[in-house]
């Protein structure tokens, strides 16, 4: 008897062990790809450094695969790409969507959406084009504008020829016609995919905005669209210009648990809402 607890102290003592070094061993949550670097719940270009108002400073060498290294900062070209047509069904295939989804199936043309979502950059060049009312920024040009209305958005769509896309369209560009639970396949919500829990864990703590527009690239779609899920959720077009309320989707940075980012989530809210944790993209018809 006295031999068997022995064995099993042991026993316990390794286990232990093991696991002692494996943490002491263990770094930070991977969330950056390779071109960046951690910085609090910041992803920053190598190169640059974290100011006291969590923005990255400094002028980049290097930066993700989908951004550029510019005097300003990592930055996203907002070049559009094409979503095949197709019929999108959205349900409780998905155990965890049952009770939640009400069945929904609609065919859809194929049209153009924005890689990224759209950046302070862009949205500053529509107010100084006088298209777009100013709103507070952070002054990060390759961050995602926040804090705008659905109106806001829209008149800054209409100004590079597009518009907000309806729930419908992101829809289908996040699950695709297979009904994917995620932009980039059915498994694998952890941080280096997508901007969420940065606001108190998992992906970081104490962030008082998103990363970068285009920061998460193993987190792309099929056709490339970055950003679909986390960093900031996204203004949809109701289907009554009139409505009071929209449908706002794709989870976003203040978001700690990957159901936020499920292709089926959304949050319905009054179309004059203005939060630092929702921003936008455009939709263009294909020519």
């Amino acid at each position: 008897m006295r031999t068997a607890i022995a064995t099993a102290l042991v026993a316990l003592c390794l286990i232990g062990a093991v696991t002692w070094i494996a943490a002491s061993r263990a770094g930070p949550v991977a969330r950056c790809p390779d071109g960046m670097l951690p910085f609090g719940p910041r992803c920053c270009g190598e190169g640059q450094h974290l100011d006291t108002e969590n923005r990255c400073q400094g002028t980049p060498t290097r930066c993700a695969a989908a951004l550029r290294p510019t005097p300003e900062g990592c930055v996203s070209d907002s070049d559009p790409v094409t979503i095949p047509g197709g019929t999108l069904r959205l349900g409780p295939g998905d155990w965890e969507a049952q009770g939640i989804v009400e069945p929904h199936e609609a065919s859809l043309p194929p049209f153009a959406l924005d890689r990224f979502e759209v950046t302070e950059a862009r949205y500053t060049a529509c107010v100084t084009a006088a298209a777009c009312a100013p709103v507070p920024m952070r002054g990060e040009q390759g961050l995602p504008v926040t804090g705008v209305t659905l109106a806001e958005a829209s008149r800054c769509c209409a100004f590079a020829g597009g518009m907000v896309p309806s729930r419908d369209q992101l829809a289908l560009a996040a699950a695709g016609t297979a009904g994917r639970r995620y932009p980039w396949g059915d498994t694998g919500a952890v941080c280096r995919r997508a901007a969420f829990g940065l606001l108190d864990g998992p992906c970081g703590e104490d962030a008082s905005g998103p990363d970068l527009a285009g920061s998460r690239p193993a987190g792309a779609s099929p056709q490339g669209v970055l950003d679909l899920a986390g960093n900031v959720a996204e203004w949809t077009s109701p289907p009554d210009p009139a409505a009071p309320t929209s449908d706002v989707v794709g989870g976003s940075w203040m978001d700690a648990g990957a159901p936020a980012l499920r292709t089926w989530s959304v949050r319905r809210l009054p179309v004059t809402t203005r939060a630092r944790d929702i921003g936008f993209r455009c939709a263009y018809p294909l020519r």
